[in-house]
């Protein structure tokens, strides 16, 4: 029974995220165009973001979304994998560094109240981000061609 549960809530986190917050998104904001291909970031420098982007993308067997390839680099920087805990451990901590959204909110209510087993992993995700200097106004397409290590090191103070 449990793991049917745990199906169900996996699918509707999903669609929740990219059937209707990434299309919502894409209405409210600027959309931003992604500067790359993922063979593009391949072939960017072993150990930069964008050739780590490009090999988190394959091995997950993810496409390059244009309007979802910030949240792709938030998951390699902060180093939570793309199961449910791992994004609600993402959106906790960047609720915990002061980005509040609606649908960083929308998760971060979704994990807690689907996710009880994940709670101090969400809780300890939150306190991360708050000790952690401010990431939601870095330059993310800027940043492509940086250290991933280093940067890294800048959010968790290493």
């Amino acid at each position: 029974m449990y793991q049917h549960v745990k199906k169900w809530r996996s699918a509707f986190l999903v669609y929740l995220t990219h059937q209707m917050a990434l299309p919502l998104l894409k209405l409210i904001r600027k959309p931003e165009i992604f500067p790359y291909t993922a063979e593009q970031l391949a072939h960017f420098p072993a150990g930069t973001l964008g050739n780590d982007l490009a090999i988190f993308l394959h091995k997950k067997q993810l496409a390059l979304l244009p309007y979802y390839a910030r949240h792709d680099m938030k998951h390699i920087l902060l180093e939570y994998d793309t199961t449910d805990e791992g994004e609600g451990c993402l959106q906790c901590f960047m609720l915990g560094n002061r980005h509040v959204s609606i649908p960083v909110i929308a998760t971060v209510l979704y994990c807690f109240a689907t996710m009880p087993e994940h709670w101090k992993k969400f809780a300890a995700a939150y306190k991360n981000g708050r000790q952690a200097p401010p990431i939601a106004g870095w330059k993310w397409f800027d940043i492509l061609t940086e250290p991933t290590a280093d940067l890294q090191q800048m959010i968790h103070k290493k």
